[in-house]
C-alpha cells in the first residue's frame, strides 16, 4: 500500500518533532517516521533548557511532542526509513516494513549515529573489505561472500540487498533477537544466518575472513557492520546530498535548513554542532515552516 503527504519528517527527536508541529500547524498533511528510544534525548536529562526552572527528562519531554503532534493531526509512523528515492516532484521513502510513502518535501531530523566497534581493529580495515554503507559499496563485490553484521533495520536490509550483488551472504544478528519474520525473509533469499559470533577479522592487506567464537574461520571478501537504525549517511548517499567540507559528517544547510536537494530541509544534530536541544528545536521550527513554504509555491504552481 502507498501513502502520499505533503511533507514527510524523518527522526523523532526535539528537531524531528518541532518541524512537525509547525508544519503541522499550517494544515499541511504531514508524517513523522522514527523511534523516540533512538532519540539521544530520550535517556538524558536537561538543566539548561528555556522554561524549566528544574531538571526534566528527556523522554518525558518527547513523550509530550508526541501528543503535540497526534493533537493537530499529523500521522506517526514508529518505523525507520531503509530507503529514499527521488520522484518527480517529490521523494519515495521505503520502511523497514516496506510501506511505501509518497511527499512532495522532506525534513530529515535523523539525529548523528554513533558507531560502536564490534572488532578491536576494524579501523585498519575500513576501505580494505570493511564497510559500514551497503548502498554505497555492494556493487564492488558482485560474485564474492560477505558477511553482515549488525543489530536492527539497517543490517537486515543491508543483507537483502547484497543478494542483488553477492555470490553468498552470511548474516550475524549482534545482540538483538532475529523475529520469525524477519529470519524467514532472509532465508527466503538463500542468507545464511549465523548463530556464532564473528570475533576476529582475518587477513593483512586485506580482508580474507572472519573467525568465529567457535573458532571457525569463515572465508569472505567483505565485512559490512550495520548498527542500529540506518544511519543518516548511509540513506542519503545515494541521493547526492551534500556534506560539510571540513568533516564530512554533517548535512549542509543554509540560513532557511534547505539542503542541496530540491524540497530536502535538515534540522538538529544532523546539520552538526553544538548537539542541544535548543540549537534542534530553532532548526526544527525553520525547517517545518521553510517546508510549508516549499510546498506551497508548489501547489500554487501546478
Amino acid at each position: 500500500m502507498k501513502y502520499f503527504y505533503d511533507i514527510a519528517i524523518l527522526g523523532l527527536g526535539p528537531a524531528g518533532i518541532q518541524a512537525g508541529i509547525h508544519a503541522g500547524r499550517r494544515k499541511f498533511k504531514v508524517v513523522i517516521l522514527g523511534k523516540i528510544k533512538e532519540s539521544a534525548l530520550f535517556y538524558a536529562h536537561i538543566e539548561n533548557y528555556f522554561g524549566f526552572k528544574e531538571k526534566i527528562d528527556g523522554k518525558d519531554l518527547l513523550e509530550a511532542g508526541l501528543e503535540q503532534l497526534k493533537n493537530i493531526g499529523v500521522d506517526i509512523l514508529e518505523e525507520d526509513v531503509i530507503k529514499i528515492e527521488p520522484k518527480d516532484k517529490g521523494y519515495g521513502l521505503i520502511t523497514e516494513r516496506e510501506k511505501e510513502i509518497f511527499a512532495y518535501s522532506l525534513i530529515l531530523a535523523l539525529g548523528v549515529k554513533r558507531k560502536k566497534k564490534i572488532f578491536k581493529d576494524e579501523d585498519k580495515y575500513v576501505g580494505k573489505g570493511l564497510s559500514y554503507c551497503v548502498d554505497c559499496d555492494a556493487w564492488f563485490y558482485k560474485g564474492k561472500k560477505v558477511i553482515v553484521i549488525g543489530d536492527g533495520s539497517a543490517a537486515i536490509h543491508g543483507a537483502k540487498f547484497l543478494t542483488q550483488f553477492a555470490e553468498k551472504v552470511y548474516f550475524y544478528f549482534h545482540k538483538k533477537e532475529l523475529s520469525q519474520e524477519e529470519k524467514q525473509s532472509l532465508l527466503q533469499l538463500g542468507i545464511e544466518i549465523l548463530e556464532k559470533k564473528p570475533i576476529e577479522i582475518i587477513g593483512q592487506e586485506e580482508i580474507k575472513g572472519v573467525k568465529l567464537e567457535d573458532e571457525v574461520i569463515l572465508e569472505v571478501d567483505g565485512i559490512f557492520i550495520e548498527q542500529g537504525a540506518r544511519g543518516p549517511l548511509e540513506i542519503l548517499a545515494p541521493i547526492g546530498i551534500e556534506l560539510d567540507l571540513e568533516t564530512f559528517s554533517y548535512v549542509k544547510v543554509d540560513k532557511n535548513m534547505k539542503t542541496n536537494l530540491e524540497g530536502v530541509f535538515a534540522c538538529g544534530d544532523l546539520t552538526g554542532p553544538p548537539f542541544q536541544v535548543a540549537k534542534a528545536v530553532g532548526e526544527g521550527c525553520i525547517a517545518g515552516l521553510s517546508a510549508s513554504d516549499y510546498v506551497s509555491k508548489l501547489k500554487e504552481e501546478r
